[in-house]
């Protein structure tokens, strides 16, 4: 690599954050607790058969939590739901995420939020370790847009540069 290539992490940061993503959390079980964490590291993997794929840290306590039971919920967040992303977004496991958070368990079990844009529930497929994370590759068993069926929407909620804030149409 030139020098002239050279960069630090924080441009690296900075220049990525210029890429609007969705922001989702994705949710599990541990044991019989729901857990969860926000992730804006989100993708569709394949069409045939239905993958996806999310990115946490290799360190997530939360993650680690939720990896042995083998499946997860994908749930796309919504513009009216940023104090959820923020309540979910904290680096440590607390287990008082789901605290006044209302939900129900999808087909796999996994916790699926209320008035979430969508949700995709899957099972594990494999885990990669890729640097400091892991692409946690899931099988999609089921899935749902407008899950709250009031035909209002999507309004997704995006993280970009740093912020958060809605999407409107433009043709």
């Amino acid at each position: 690599m030139s020098d002239s290539a050279a960069f630090d992490s924080k441009q690296f940061r900075t220049v990525l954050g210029h890429f609007p993503t969705g922001v989702t959390i994705v949710t599990g079980m541990e044991d019989d607790t729901p857990v969860g964490f926000t992730i804006g590291s989100f993708t569709s993997v394949s069409l045939d058969p239905p993958m996806v794929g999310f990115l946490p840290q290799t360190n997530s306590a939360t993650w680690a939590a939720m990896a042995p039971a083998g499946r997860f919920c994908v749930n796309v967040l919504s513009r009216d739901q940023v104090d959820l992303c923020w309540k979910f977004a904290k680096s440590d496991h607390d287990s008082s995420r789901f605290d006044g958070v209302a939900w129900r368990p999808g087909p796999t079990g996994s916790p699926i939020v209320e008035r979430a844009v969508a949700w995709i529930d899957c099972e594990v497929e494999d885990v990669y370790e890729m640097g400091d994370h892991y692409f946690v590759l899931g099988r999609v068993v089921a899935l749902e847009a407008d899950a709250n069926n009031d035909g209002d929407g999507p309004h997704p909620l995006l993280f970009f540069k740093g912020t958060l804030g809605g999407f409107a149409a433009e043709g």
